[in-house]
C-alpha cells in the first residue's frame, strides 16, 4: 500500500476507534448516574433476581470498560503506524513497542495493517457483546 494511502486508512481507523472507546463510556456514566434515581422509584420491591441482573450489569460495564482501554491501546498503536511512511516501517514499530513494553514477543515476520484491523474488530466485537449484556442486565434490574 502506498504511504499516503497507508496513513489515511490507519489514521482514519485510529480515529474511529477512539469514538468506538467515548461512546460505551459516556453510556455506562450515565446510566450509573441514574441508577440511583431507578432504585429510589423501584423502592423496596427489590428482589434476588433484580439484585443478580445488577451484579451481572456490573460485571458487564467493568468488563466493556477493560475493552473499551484495549481499544484505546490498539487506537494509539494505529496513530503511532499511520505516523510512518510506509506500512512495513509502521508495522515494525508497533512490534518494536509492544516487545519493549514485553506484551508480545518480537513476531517473525511483520503483519499487515488488514490483519491488525482484524484482530482490532474482534476487540470490537467483544467490546458490544460485554456492553449488550450490560444493557440487558440493567433493563431486567430495572424493570424486575
Amino acid at each position: 500500500m502506498s504511504g499516503s494511502a497507508f496513513q489515511d486508512k490507519a489514521g482514519a481507523f485510529a480515529a474511529g476507534l477512539m469514538v468506538q472507546v467515548a461512546w460505551p463510556l459516556l453510556l455506562i456514566a450515565a446510566c450509573v448516574l441514574a441508577a440511583p434515581v431507578i432504585g429510589l422509584a423501584a423502592g423496596p420491591q427489590a428482589t434476588q433476581l433484580s439484585a443478580a441482573a445488577w451484579f451481572v450489569a456490573a460485571v458487564g460495564a467493568l468488563t466493556t470498560l477493560a475493552f473499551s482501554m484495549l481499544i484505546l491501546f490498539d487506537a494509539l498503536l494505529f496513530r503511532l503506524m499511520a505516523s510512518h511512511d510506509n506500512e512495513a516501517a509502521g508495522g515494525a514499530a508497533i512490534d518494536d513497542v509492544l516487545a519493549r513494553m514485553r506484551l508480545k514477543p518480537a513476531p517473525a515476520a511483520t503483519r499487515s495493517l488488514d490483519q491488525r484491523m482484524a484482530g482490532t474488530r474482534r476487540l470490537l466485537m467483544k467490546q458490544r457483546l460485554a456492553f449488550a449484556l450490560f444493557v440487558a442486565a440493567s433493563l431486567v434490574a430495572a424493570f424486575l
